[in-house]
């Protein structure tokens, strides 16, 4: 199998890939059925509305206290972290990140590394980095190991295989796992692809994981896990690598605990995930497991942008559940894939302009019908519309004009042609008579409007028609028409 990923696409070609996204019936029945299903079992999670609201507000909280004060907190957090026994390592990009990875794996001689699951490596192109360095990744999280077989990108932050069949997987395990044979029994390729990890624990040099919450006052790694694999990659190689971006620190150790609830129980709709691993050095003195060193890599790589603005540090509060993905109709409809950046769906819209600057993702923050579902369901209440509406905003703002937060990008949109329209329009809406006066004229230019609505509005699900008339309704409850 080839341990490197493929390296991401363009975002300038997004228009294309919801084209061609939307033109795939397949694609758009199972995207449909996993959303719903994921809906539904968060719905069950949350069957009090009162306990959701309490607990959200908690999050928000904790997240918006630690944000408020981030650069004590990681300064606190590196120093615990540094007594404990592991090594703080601080990068302002990807190129940065990368390049204290490989120089720590050129320390240990080490040839391969095993992967927990790391969002923030996806988000440096690690593999693809340490490939070029004769170095092997290896992706141990079922769904990163089947995506990295296909030579694809996760197409979900939680379940990066959700766009896969089981036919898909079937043949894959079938073409590169030898000794395989062609299955479609769901239990039967999870055990499959157990046994072809198991001896790549044992056979690593370097377990590399991301961290999910980082506790600045006892020094401590939180990670999140279902599958054991996050476990093993961090116990069983000799060096372990932790990577994170800097926003996940908190204050307290007691702060994880109802961020841990939202996140399990929005992402997966799990009461409580099967590991919760807490990571505060390496092995010591009498310890049977665990790595001789423990790295952290903090990475900035355009969170400070986020961070320096009042209104845009919110996106930050994130703590990757992928809810809002869940609940999106334009996601639904066009999967992670079309959107050429680690983080897709709503999140990713917000968060990928300050990673990459708004001139490789303008697109993205138009990809919204502002319905809020996005908003009503982050358990730590980002307000994804508003934000997007300031990034449309920025995009579409002149390059040259001085605001007191320029974002790396602003204009990237902008357009002489689309400034003198809304001039128009708004000058022509601002007085009755003008208004009256353009009614007249565009009711007798209906003729110029097409016959049929092209690009995705042609996709879009019909509404499920009412099972009784609004007649009927009123009748029933005595209310006259």
């Amino acid at each position: 199998m080839n341990a490197q990923t493929l390296h991401f696409v363009p975002s300038a070609d997004f228009r294309s890939r919801t084209a061609e996204a939307v033109s795939d019936p397949q694609l758009r029945r199972s995207f449909r059925g996993a959303m719903d299903f994921l809906q539904g079992k968060r719905s069950a999670q949350f069957p009090d509305a009162d306990e959701l609201e309490a607990l959200r507000t908690l999050g928000e909280a904790v997240r918006q206290h630690a944000l408020q004060n981030l650069p004590q907190l990681l300064e606190q957090l590196e120093q615990n972290l540094t007594r404990n026994g592991v090594q703080v390592h601080w990068a302002r990009d990807a190129a940065e990140a990368n390049q204290l990875v490989l120089q720590i794996a050129q320390r240990a001689a080490a040839k391969k590394v095993i992967k927990g699951k790391s969002m923030v490596s996806e988000e440096v192109e690690l593999n693809h980095f340490l490939a070029q360095h004769g170095i092997s990744c290896l992706e141990s999280d079922m769904g990163e190991y089947i995506v990295q077989m296909a030579d694809e990108k996760p197409s979900h932050i939680v379940m990066p295989a959700i766009h896969k069949t089981k036919e898909e997987i079937g043949q894959l395990f079938s073409e590169h796992i030898p000794d395989t044979a062609y299955t479609t029994d769901v239990d039967t390729l999870i055990q499959t692809g157990r046994r072809a990890l198991r001896q790549a624990f044992m056979d690593a040099d370097i377990g590399l994981s991301g961290v999910n919450f980082a506790a600045a006052d006892t020094g401590t790694l939180w990670l999140v896990e279902n599958e054991g694999n996050g476990r093993l990659s961090t116990t069983i190689p000799r060096v372990h690598i932790a990577m994170m971006g800097m926003e996940k620190v908190v204050a307290q150790l007691a702060h994880i605990v109802p961020l841990a609830s939202l996140l399990t129980r929005s992402a997966t709709g799990q009461a409580i995930t099967t590991y919760f691993n807490l990571i505060s050095g390496p092995r010591r003195t009498g310890e049977k497991d665990g790595p001789q060193e423990v790295h952290l890599v903090l990475l900035d790589n355009g969170r400070s942008q986020a961070y320096a603005d009042a209104q845009l540090r919110s996106t930050l509060q994130c703590i990757r559940c992928g809810a809002c993905m869940n609940h999106c109709p334009v996601y639904a409809r066009i999967g992670g894939h079309a959107y050429g950046t680690t983080y897709p769906g709503p999140i990713g819209k917000i968060i990928s302009p300050h990673l990459l600057g708004l001139d490789a993702t303008a697109d993205l923050a138009t990809a919204s019908t502002l319905c809020g579902a996005c908003a009503e369901v982050c358990p730590v209440k980002i307000p994804i519309p508003d934000l997007l509406i300031r990034l449309r905003n920025e995009a579409s703002r002149h390059p040259d004009e001085q605001v007191s937060h320029a974002l790396k990008g602003q204009g990237a949109l902008y357009s002489r042609s689309e400034k003198w329209a809304w001039k128009f329009w708004s000058g022509a809406y601002s007085k009755p008579g003008r208004y009256q006066s353009m009614r007249w004229l565009v009711t007798r230019l209906r003729w110029l409007t097409p016959a049929q609505q092209a690009g995705w509005t042609r996709h879009r699900t019909a509404l499920r028609p009412a099972a009784r008339s609004l007649a009927e309704i009123l009748k029933a409850q005595g209310i006259p028409e």
